[in-house]
């Protein structure tokens, strides 16, 4: 393998690669704006300089390649000048606008100008104004004096989403950018242009000034829209999900997530009047489901599942749930009820899939469940009693309406008449768990968001500043949280008021003990999941 030496490290590096690349490689840090690694090079920001020996000038690092023997420095006083030469003409015409900015916090110009400016400029003209406020589409606002011209959302337009919708209009520094004639910024993908810009020139139309992002908790979990399960950062606020980002796994999503799940995964997670927010009843005195707490709508669980022989009883899993959760209820049905009689209800939508990211199996743990031997539902169910359901929609599936006795353990509410008992269960951006994506990979999802049941805690949650600082009688600190519980606990309850006792505390328990009941898991925990997580054998059980 050649060699080259960057700040008197000597590292590796492949053939082809540029000087930028060997040094992200190694964990040295070039400034970038323009550069990505999976856009092409530009070359037009400069921040890059740097000094190399027996090279007369100063490169740029992201497309000066990199040779065998070469040595370069990044911080020399030539390099250091050449930054600070930079960073004085970037911030010419850029507006002081930073407490107001959404990309506060998180912002490549804001950080550079701290690290690399002199922070005096030789300029003293008048700022050049530009619109501030141009939507470029549903979801995507533009604010052109903040944009540097880095080009690196109309690449991404160009070569990732293959729809060019954004071009360069004027020159020098009247240069913005606009939509073609005609067009939006509106393709199924359009919302990574706001983690792409290094500045805050493109921001969310959803997100845009709710919040500061210091005062934001950030939790690496996995988006439940598709079987793709592209892997996401979710930030609260006052516990409440505010958004969702994505987070890099080459292996699953690049570096990208479709604006379906940034915008309908976290809509009703948060949703008052959607959400079961405690234990409910249906008496025969009565029509209506009332609140009652979580011993009665146990033990009401058991008189009612008691009617009925094992086999009048049908078992619903949910592609929508944790492996966790669904071997939990594959437990509870084979050592409570021996019964084998449990299936999931599929969620194909081919219209809703691309060749991008997008799956049509609009679930995120389709192969999870058939991990664990849970085969998807064929036929109507009229010939059952009694169902017992999890976080799903009876109402697709034929006969459901003849059902006597049905036994919901859900997120949301739903509106069967012959719902007997509705247990309210845990969303996933309030549980540890995994989800098992149509690669067969096994992925983690952790907590987010805090339930009455669960307090947010140091270690188990991502912590802001408000989490770490404020006081119980700041307003701002106090969200809502649900009367909800992980469906694998809530399911423990139940089994053991039948005389049958679980012996997992905890998800991660409940996770081990599956994956000694699968081929090529034993042994597995959530260390060994990790942040990317881990393929499961070798063949897809899925192709959606």
């Amino acid at each position: 393998m050649p060699k080259l030496t960057i700040d008197n490290q000597e590292i590796e590096f492949k053939p082809g690669q540029t000087i930028i690349e060997a040094a992200r490689q190694a964990a040295i840090d070039i400034p970038h704006f323009c550069w990505h690694p999976a856009l092409s090079v530009s070359g037009n920001c400069r921040i890059c300089l740097v000094e190399v020996e027996k090279m007369p000038k100063l490169v740029i690092a992201c497309s000066t390649p990199a040779a065998d023997g070469m040595v370069v420095h990044t911080k020399s006083e030539k390099t250091i000048h050449g930054q600070n030469a930079v960073m004085e003409f970037l911030l010419i015409n850029h507006p002081l606008d930073c407490p107001i900015c959404d990309e506060a916090g998180e912002c490549k110009l804001q950080d550079y100008a701290y690290k690399y400016s002199v922070g005096t400029s030789r300029y003293d003209e008048e700022k050049n104004h530009k619109e501030k406020r141009v939507s470029l589409g549903p979801n995507v606002m533009f604010d052109a004096e903040r944009c540097i011209s880095c080009s690196r959302c109309i690449r991404y337009c160009d070569e990732i989403v293959k729809n060019p919708q954004l071009t360069f209009v004027q020159r020098g520094e009247h240069v913005t950018i606009e939509t073609f004639p005609g067009k939006e910024l509106d393709n199924p993908y359009s919302m990574n242009v706001i983690e792409i810009c290094p500045v805050g020139a493109l921001t969310s139309k959803d997100f845009r000034f709710r919040a500061r992002v210091w005062d934001m908790s950030f939790t690496d979990t996995v988006c439940p829209g598709c079987a793709r399960g592209c892997n996401t950062r979710m930030g609260v606020r006052n516990n409440e999900v505010l958004r969702i980002e994505p987070r890099e796994n080459i292996g699953v999503n690049d570096y990208w997530l479709c604006d379906y799940g940034r915008l309908e995964t976290i809509k009703n997670i948060n949703n008052k009047d959607l959400r079961v927010n405690s234990p409910k009843l249906r008496t025969d005195s009565n029509n209506e489901l009332l609140d009652v707490d979580w011993d009665e709508a146990v033990s009401h669980s058991l008189s009612e599942l008691k009617k009925y022989s094992n086999s009048e009883i049908l078992f619903l899993a949910s592609p929508y749930s944790t492996l966790e959760d669904n071997y939990a209820l594959k437990k509870f049905a084979k050592e409570v009820f021996d019964s084998e009689n449990i299936f999931y209800i599929p969620n194909i939508n081919e219209n809703f899939g691309d060749d991008m990211l997008k799956k049509s199996d609009m679930t995120p743990n389709s192969n999870g469940l058939k991990l664990l031997g849970i085969k998807p539902i064929t036929g109507d169910i009229s010939s059952a009693k009694a169902v017992v359901v999890m976080n799903d929609d009876l109402s697709r599936l034929l006969g459901a309406s003849n059902i006597e006795t049905i036994i919901e353990l859900a997120s949301y509410k739903s509106d069967s008449s012959n719902t007997k008992v509705v247990m309210p269960v845990s969303t996933y951006a309030e549980i540890n768990g995994t989800f098992v994506n149509f690669q067969n990979r096994v992925q983690r999802i952790r907590p987010a968001v805090a339930s009455l049941e669960k307090e947010r805690l140091p270690g188990e949650f991502s912590m802001s500043r408000l989490d770490k600082f404020g006081a119980h009688n700041d307003r701002w600190t106090h969200g809502a949280r649900f009367n909800s519980r992980p469906a694998w606990k809530v399911i423990k309850q139940i089994a053991k008021a039948f005389g049958t006792d679980f012996a997992f505390e905890n998800s991660e328990e409940v996770f081990m003990e599956l994956a000694n009941t699968i081929e090529g898991m034993n042994g597995y925990d959530y260390d060994s999941v990790g942040n990317d997580g881990v393929v499961v054998g070798t063949t897809p059980l899925v192709s959606a």
